[in-house]
């Protein structure tokens, strides 16, 4: 394959008005004044920095009750093994392990709960496990939680998918995973070089991978995913095109490549990362440039704005279906419009409102001991917020969408640099993400984002 790097990035010629240059990197012409605004990821709207601070229990109730047909479900374990410095989940040591029997014991209490409140024509059609990492739990603490689903909830042949961290994944997890029938698993990668690595504290050599993807396509998982992350300390061009050579080698069906976001202001074990040594602007979007154009090449498909499948993998298809969807769990080809999470911090995502579970692990366990649901934070979502989430949805799913002529009149300013700039083409009312739109699609989406002209921190565009 050949290499996409420096040598990939130009500088167009210079405008008759003598304005400056605009650089290309692979792609993507690079134009940091589109950038300067953070922006959400937009894995809801309202995004989780509307929620408010109160008991969302009975609304939660109310929308358990309403809830037909086929439903997802996600369980929340909120502990590693190993905790660290970059990451921003609701996670924390399992070196103690009453404790973590204590949240398994309130996590099937929590199943029953919310399976009482569950029409009998509700039937479950996906199941994620997510943290944290599951594996964090033993794997007879894991299959004691399907059975537990299994006796509570209606299943139907669901698709059972886990995250999971290759460091601490031992081989009795297999048998679980093939027992169980899991065809979905995400691995925790984020970079393979050894000094960025130590950096980060997460310390997993190569060979913990391919232990990782070997146990697990044994065990008959289809689909593989690899988180990875650009914009690390110590990381430049070749570095990340290393890391993305030894994913693909690997045989991953699925590539997340996120830009890290440096927030230690909100999430303190980021202070022990070294700020001074991390790429800025530019070197981030060129990173995330050359990244696209490598595993494109490598023949994945680019799905969204920071996803790669596969061509033939679920998500793929999904996005050249026009079916793809975006929930709290980034893109997904899961059709259902209906997310219920359980355990500690889980969003439990419903038509007209989002509940978020009792973050604190004790908390949570007090609330479900005396058989209350847990939902402690939330947003109710009016007729308004539908309509704009659905004009997010399709731009970062599908790259277009029809806007609605009250919505566009208001935000046609705000549109115009995008436009200018060869990155969206609107006829008439139907607006279309055109080539190069990647590093800038969320910034677009936000122009229809009523919320964002408050203080809300987020982190940077790319």
């Amino acid at each position: 394959m050949t290499a996409v790097g420096n040598s990939a990035t130009k500088a167009l010629p210079a405008s008759d008005n003598g304005k400056s240059r605009t650089e290309t990197f692979a792609s993507w012409a690079y134009h940091p004044e589109l950038l300067e605004t953070p922006v959400p990821r937009y894995t809801s709207y309202p995004t989780a920095a509307e929620f408010v601070d109160e008991s969302f229990e009975e609304r939660q109730r109310a929308a358990l009750q309403a809830v037909r047909g086929t439903v997802s479900l996600y369980l929340h374990i909120p502990y590693c093994q190993e905790i660290c410095w970059y990451c921003g989940c609701n996670t924390g040591a399992a070196n103690k392990t009453q404790r973590l029997a204590a949240y398994l014991e309130a996590l099937q209490h929590e199943i029953e709960l919310v399976s009482r409140n569950l029409d009998p024509s509700v039937r479950i059609s996906r199941i994620a496990f997510g943290g944290g990492s599951p594996n964090a739990i033993k794997p007879t603490d894991f299959v004691r939680l399907i059975d537990r689903l299994t006796l509570n909830f209606r299943l139907s042949n669901p698709v059972i998918s886990i995250e999971l961290d290759p460091r601490t994944l031992a081989s009795d997890w297999f048998m679980a995973v093939r027992g169980i029938g899991v065809i979905k698993a995400s691995l925790g990668v984020q970079t393979l070089d050894p000094r960025i690595q130590a950096a980060i504290g997460r310390v997993q050599p190569r060979e913990h991978i391919e232990r990782a993807v070997d146990g697990l396509r044994n065990a008959g998982v289809a689909s593989i995913n690899f988180d990875l992350m650009y914009g690390l300390p110590f990381q430049d061009d070749a570095v990340l095109a290393d890391t993305l050579d030894q994913s693909i080698a690997m045989g991953a069906d699925r590539i997340a490549l996120f830009g890290y976001a440096h927030v230690p202001h909100m999430i303190p074990r980021q202070k022990r990362i070294d700020a001074s040594e991390l790429p800025d602007q530019r070197a981030r979007f060129r990173m995330a440039a050359e990244g696209h154009a490598r595993l494109t090449t490598a023949g994945y498909d680019a799905v969204g704005f920071d996803h790669f499948a596969l061509p033939g993998d679920d998500l793929a298809l999904a996005a050249r279906s026009g079916t793809l969807r975006r929930n709290f769990q980034g893109f997904t080809d899961d059709q259902s419009s209906i997310l219920i999470g359980l355990g500690a911090s889980s969003i439990s995502e419903f038509p007209e409102v989002f509940v978020q579970n009792e973050k604190n692990a004790g908390r949570y366990r007090m609330l479900v001991g005396a058989d209350q649901l847990t939902g402690r934070k939330g947003v109710m979502r009016t007729a308004d917020d539908r309509r704009r989430g659905a004009i997010i949805t399709d731009l970062l799913c599908r790259g277009k969408a029809a806007i609605d002529v009250d919505l566009l009149a208001i935000n046609r300013d705000r549109l115009e640099p995008f436009i200018q700039r060869g990155l969206a083409r609107l006829d008439g009312n139907s607006l279309e993400l055109l080539a190069g739109n990647e590093p800038y699609a969320r910034s677009i989406a936000a122009v229809f984002d009523a919320y964002r002209g408050g203080a809300k921190q987020f982190s940077s565009a790319i």
